[in-house]
């Protein structure tokens, strides 16, 4: 008995079983995390467009809401968005416009944790209004 529990030669597949099963867990914890990194990217994507459509027209109204519309079907997302000031813009004036979605980054079964990400920009108006 003592001779069999002393030998060796298993030891290998039962290494590479444990290595296997480590990597596909490593795979699957990174598939679920992953999309957050997309949708953070998406995120800040979305903000930088409102805010160079608000320097270029110098308001903030209706034009914004219309690309920010478009964006919405474009990228399928509905974010909550929030800007500094409204109206119009004078020329040099700043202002922030902040984009905030949640994310979900459940791990299959062991629960969901939902994560609020947020984008900011910022930009200068490029109009003069008289």
């Amino acid at each position: 008995m003592l001779k069999i529990l002393k030998d060796k030669r298993g030891e290998g597949y039962i290494d590479a079983v444990v290595i296997l099963l480590v990597a596909l867990l490593v795979i699957a914890l990174g598939m679920k995390v992953f999309p957050v990194f997309v949708a953070k990217n998406e995120l800040n994507t979305f903000a930088n467009e409102l805010a160079r459509v608000a320097e270029i027209e110098g308001s903030i109204g209706s034009v914004t809401n219309n690309k920010a519309n478009e964006l919405e079907a474009l990228m399928k997302i509905n974010p909550t968005i929030t800007w500094s000031t409204s109206g119009r813009v004078q020329l040099n004036d700043e202002f922030t416009v902040t984009v905030m979605r949640v994310v979900d980054i459940g791990f299959f079964e062991f629960g969901s944790y939902p994560i609020t990400l947020t984008a900011k920009a910022s930009g200068r108006s490029e109009v003069y209004w008289k």
